[in-house]
């Protein structure tokens, strides 16, 4: 009798686990296989205050590809067009409004720090081209590109948008304090 009753316990309590994780499917909850390993740094992924996106769509059946997204310093304005739906430019439109600031970097492109990293993961590397709006893993900032020259594809440069803009534009933006916003 005691081997049952044991037997019964112990059928129970891992029918409980098991149904706490795989969730309630009437709430919407679906299972889902443990996130993999990153390879990049860890910064903890806390909510930045006001960072929501009211103009984008909210829902993650809905694209967010063609999202403009306009930087401006001053009476210097550049917009970036949202290319490719992917986790990294998701969590980069839920941050704006933000305010960043852009520096020099390399001779190559112009970069700024973002509140926190990025959730990356799933979203695919690039081969940069000038006019890219990119995040860097390695580093979690973000760079206008304007030389690309010698440099190749990256699993750790997530390709964001692009824009339309001069490398001299782009200066105008070095140690100001820029507002990030989208804007349609």
């Amino acid at each position: 009798m005691k081997k049952t009753t044991l037997a019964l316990v112990a059928g129970l309590v891992g029918a409980l686990l098991l149904a706490g994780c795989l969730g309630d499917p009437d709430a919407g909850e679906t299972a889902t296989a443990p996130p993999s390993q990153s390879t990049s740094p860890s910064r903890s992924a806390e909510a930045v205050p006001g960072s929501s996106v009211a103009s984008s769509p909210s829902s993650s059946d809905e694209s967010v590809e063609g999202t403009v997204v306009r930087f401006t310093a001053g009476d210097a304005s550049v917009d970036v067009t949202i290319g490719e739906d992917s986790p990294a430019v998701r969590d980069f439109l839920s941050m704006l409004p933000m305010t960043l600031e852009l520096e020099e970097f390399n001779g190559r492109e112009k970069i700024a720090d973002l509140p926190r990293e990025l959730e990356w993961q799933g979203s695919p590397g690039s081969d940069p081209e000038d006019g890219d709006l990119i995040y860097y893993v390695p580093w979690g900032n973000i760079g206008f590109y304007y030389n690309t020259d010698g440099i190749g594809y990256s699993d750790q440069t997530i390709h964001l948008g692009t824009y339309h803009a001069t490398e001299t534009e782009i200066a105008r933006f070095e140690g100001q304090e820029t507002t990030v916003e989208v804007v349609g």
